[in-house]
C-alpha cells in the first residue's frame, strides 16, 4: 500500500556543544526512507579528531546502542548493513537495505577530548 512505501523515518539529531568544546554537526537533519534503501548520514567536527568518532542508534524508550566506534569499528552483534567511514573532521555512517527496524535516532559522538560531546 502507498502508506507503508513511504517508509521509515530516520531522525538524526545533533547537538552542538559549548564554547571551547569540540562541536559536531549532522546532516542531514531529518529523512525519510523506503525500506531497503541505502542512507547516509554526515557528522562533521569543528576539528580534528583522529578517527575519534562514534555512533549510536536510540529508539523510543531504550537507552543509546553503540553501532561503530573508532569512526569505522562495528560492535559486536551490529548488522553489517551498518558501516562507518572517514577521519579527522568529516565521517558518515551508512545504513545499506534500511529495515524499518532502523527507525529511530541516529547520533555521533566524539572521544578526542573532554568533555566528548
Amino acid at each position: 500500500r502507498e502508506v507503508e512505501a513511504r517508509g521509515l523515518g530516520l531522525l538524526v539529531q545533533g547537538f552542538p556543544g559549548s564554547s571551547g568544546e569540540i562541536q559536531l554537526t549532522q546532516s542531514p537533519g531529518s529523512q525519510s526512507v523506503v525500506p531497503g534503501q541505502t542512507v547516509s548520514i554526515r557528522c562533521k567536527a569543528s576539528s580534528g579528531i583522529s578517527n575519534y568518532l562514534h555512533w549510536y542508534l536510540q529508539k523510543p524508550e531504550e537507552s543509546p546502542k553503540l553501532l561503530i566506534y573508532d569512526a569505522t569499528s562495528r560492535q559486536s552483534g551490529i548488522s553489517d548493513r551498518f558501516s562507518g567511514s572517514g577521519s579527522g573532521s568529516d565521517f558518515t555512517l551508512t545504513i545499506r537495505g534500511v529495515l524499518t527496524e532502523d527507525a529511530g535516532d541516529y547520533y555521533c559522538q566524539q572521544g578526542s577530548s573532554s568533555p566528548f560531546t
